[in-house]
């Protein structure tokens, strides 16, 4: 399993990083247009903070277009990138194409039936928006739970995102998820639980240590 930052903001990043336990970063066009840097530039940045998976999404709309992008993303972070694909038949057929030299990711998936199309197209990850499905289809962990086994046996691995609190993160991984993706708000507070919180403070009131008299 693997927790990944789902950030653009270089403070959040490096903040996240620094934790020891996150292990990658992904983005995505939305995430990449809020910062003032060109995306080169960032995804640049970015490679020079991390030494683990790195999600590019690309933006191009002809299969021409679209390799010439997996190119130059992969000019930029070389064996760390991560190409996103829409669940389109144009990123299906690039997941095909690409699966074999670039890790592969379509995201936005929403159906099995998706699921099983980019197992077959070799994917190494797919992507599935847990909140947002919940908010909009009923039930998102449902949906992980559904793709898991639909996953089982290949080498596609589930990445749970749009994840709105630790406890929607610990749920998706018990449905079936691989891998999370978290908003800095949320990964930050995973560690965190009010009863947690109260007995550190008991240790530090009542308790003794090695640099305690």
């Amino acid at each position: 399993m693997s927790i990944f930052i789902d950030s653009t903001n270089i403070t959040q990043v490096k903040t996240a990083l620094e934790l020891g336990w996150v292990k990658g970063i992904t983005t995505n066009p939305l995430l990449l247009a809020q910062s003032d840097q060109k995306a080169a530039e960032l995804l640049q940045t970015l490679k020079s903070l991390s030494d683990g998976p790195i999600f590019y999404q690309l933006m191009s709309s002809t299969i021409d277009e679209a390799l010439s992008e997996a190119h130059q993303a992969l000019e930029i972070l070389e064996k760390q990138l991560v190409v996103k694909l829409p669940p389109t038949d144009l990123g299906f057929r690039l997941c095909s194409e690409l699966s074999s030299r670039i890790a592969c990711c379509p995201t936005a998936i929403y159906a099995p039936s998706q699921a099983l199309i980019a197992r077959e197209a070799g994917a190494q990850y797919l992507a599935v928006y847990v909140n947002r499905a919940t908010r909009l289809m009923g039930d998102g962990l449902k949906l992980v739970s559904d793709i898991s086994d639909i996953l089982k046996g290949s080498h596609t691995r589930l990445l749970a995102a749009s994840l709105k609190s630790p406890e929607e993160a610990a749920r998706a991984f018990s449905a079936g998820a691989d891998d999370l993706t978290l908003p800095y708000t949320t990964l930050m507070d995973m560690t965190k639980h009010p009863l947690s919180e109260d007995a550190i403070n008991q240790f530090q009131a009542d308790g003794k240590g090695l640099n305690q008299a």
